[in-house]
């Protein structure tokens, strides 16, 4: 099961025949419009994936191919049926499968944490999630290894709740005393680098994924190198600027608009809603690690 935004349950069965680590299939079944983000865990049927690309499924839509990662290297059993997750994976996976669209690098960013390399030159503590503890977190058994361990693993040694915890404490306290204004999207900074960012067209719309994408921040920042730089506000804004470079776009007329743009280490991916009004539903910005 995964959810639309008016909590209706949506079915997502895997293909009775011919099935596919890489495609499932989608029956929207609810009375609205279903958004999917690219990182969105859909947990269950013969392995846990992640899905590859934002899109709108329309009311009504015909079962609908879509495109995903495995997120869970080993296994290939179990029902058809899946559930919600209610999980984004961390960014470095996010950038594998929605920038990179590569499995085996999906695989590689699930069982090493961060992509992301040392900075040359810059001193760094050994970031508080090791690739071993992870290693260990995420095999229940010497077949399978399960994306989900990463958050509830004691085996990992740190808590990521309570960073969590911690994050979202300082975030309401910035953000507390707006008057008239809600928050639409965040940058993300790991150290004095700006790496990514999330913006949505509507606070409520940030609101609804704000926690899932939060908690997936924290595991990129526990699983990197870390410096004591701190970034500026004038390279936030230096981050947010279009990109001019290669584009590429896919449409599904009077439904939805995606696009992509590729300038050096940057990327830039918008999801545009064609109808009632043209709106882009979600934008996100990556400064890529590979």
């Amino acid at each position: 099961m995964d959810r639309s935004r008016d909590g209706r349950p949506v079915y997502v069965p895997q293909q009775s025949t011919g099935a596919s680590v890489n495609q499932l299939v989608l029956i929207n079944r609810s009375k609205r419009p279903l958004l999917l983000l690219a990182g969105e865990l859909v947990s269950g049927g013969k392995q846990d994936r992640v899905i590859g690309k934002d899109r709108i499924v329309p009311v009504g839509a015909p079962p609908l191919p879509l495109d995903v990662f495995c997120v869970e290297h080993g296994r290939w059993t179990g029902a058809s049926q899946f559930a919600a997750a209610n999980t984004i994976v961390h960014p470095s996976v996010r950038e594998q499968a929605a920038v990179n669209q590569d499995q085996t690098e999906v695989w590689s960013a699930v069982r090493n944490g961060s992509t992301a390399k040392a900075r040359a030159g810059s001193p760094a503590a050994p970031a508080p999630i090791s690739t071993q503890s992870l290693e260990v977190a995420i095999s229940g058994n010497g077949r399978t290894e399960a994306y989900e361990k990463i958050y509830d693993s004691r085996a990992l040694g740190v808590s990521i709740d309570d960073f969590v915890a911690e994050v979202q404490r300082r975030f309401y306290r910035e953000t507390s005393s707006l008057k008239g204004e809600r928050v639409v999207g965040v940058i993300v900074a790991y150290g004095g680098e700006i790496a990514w960012s999330d913006i949505f067209a509507s606070g409520d719309l940030f609101e609804h994924y704000w926690s899932k994408l939060l908690r997936s921040y924290s595991v990129e920042a526990l699983a990197r190198p870390v410096y004591r730089e701190v970034a500026s506000r004038d390279s936030a804004g230096e981050f947010l600027r279009h990109l001019n470079g290669r584009e590429t776009q896919e449409t599904e007329p009077g439904v939805y608009r995606w696009r992509e743009i590729r300038e050096g280490h940057l990327a830039q991916i918008e999801l545009d809603a064609l109808q009632p009004r043209l709106m882009t539903l979600h934008r996100i910005l990556v400064r890529r690690t590979s």
